[in-house]
């Protein structure tokens, strides 16, 4: 059995899910340190002025927070709510595009609902996406497991839990910490994420194609087709 691990994203990008269609289980590390400036609580959308993020503001805490702990800051004014504010964006930005009326409804519906926690609004994006791309892989929390140790010792601890012999790894700080030696003298091997971003026709053409932006961009390019997409190399752009 072939299992995946990664923090929870928001609006995550095509590799995100790449890897998680690629597994047969698929557990969401929400348990682990949150990290600043990283992809938890952000992602990027395509605007008229090129790639920019949204985000979602979080109360301050101590710096030993898990994801799973971290509360959304919602005591904006309303006129400035990030909510608002990104609905609105992807409404300019998006609502030209060909397909946007087909996910409008489920990403309204997502922020003007009331969040509190973020391991909650993350998921909730997730399944979004996984109904979109058909991505039917089961899902689990960390924080429902139990897993002890860091790092490799973390990730040979999920395998254990999950009866899983190999672990799909992606490409990225993985390949800095993780003992793949270790791994395989516990009966795990390890597969590395191969994935070639697709290319596909955006709004704004005249800004060139830009990749790894939020899943939403493909959708609303590309709608029914966004999973033949993602595993095809793309369309002309």
């Amino acid at each position: 059995m072939i299992v995946a691990a990664h923090q929870p994203a928001y609006l995550p990008w095509l590799g995100y899910l790449d890897k998680m269609a690629k597994a047969d289980v698929f557990v969401v590390m929400d348990d682990l340190q949150y990290e600043a400036q990283n992809f938890q609580n952000r992602n990027r959308i395509k605007r008229n002025d090129g790639a920019a993020w949204v985000t979602v503001p979080l109360q301050h805490g101590p710096q030993t927070d898990r994801i799973c702990d971290k509360r959304i800051e919602n005591r904006a004014n309303p006129r400035e709510h990030w909510q608002r504010k990104t609905l609105r964006q992807l409404e300019i930005h998006y609502g030209g595009t060909r397909f946007f009326a087909r996910y409008a409804d489920e990403l309204r519906a997502i922020y003007t609902c009331p969040w509190e926690r973020l391991v909650d609004l993350d998921l909730c994006v997730l399944e979004l996406a996984r109904r979109a791309f058909d991505i039917r892989v089961p899902i689990l929390r960390s924080s429902s497991l139990g897993l002890r140790g860091q790092k490799t010792d973390r990730i040979l601890d999920l395998c254990r839990a999950l009866g899983a012999n190999c672990y799909l790894s992606g490409r990225g700080g993985s390949t800095s910490y993780l003992d793949v030696d270790l791994l395989r003298t516990n009966g795990v091997s390890v597969l590395w994420q191969e994935f070639e971003h697709p290319i596909y026709p955006q709004r704004y053409p005249s800004l060139g194609f830009v990749s790894r932006l939020a899943f939403v961009d493909l959708l609303c390019n590309c709608g029914p087709d966004s999973r033949d997409v993602l595993w095809s190399g793309g369309l002309a752009a």
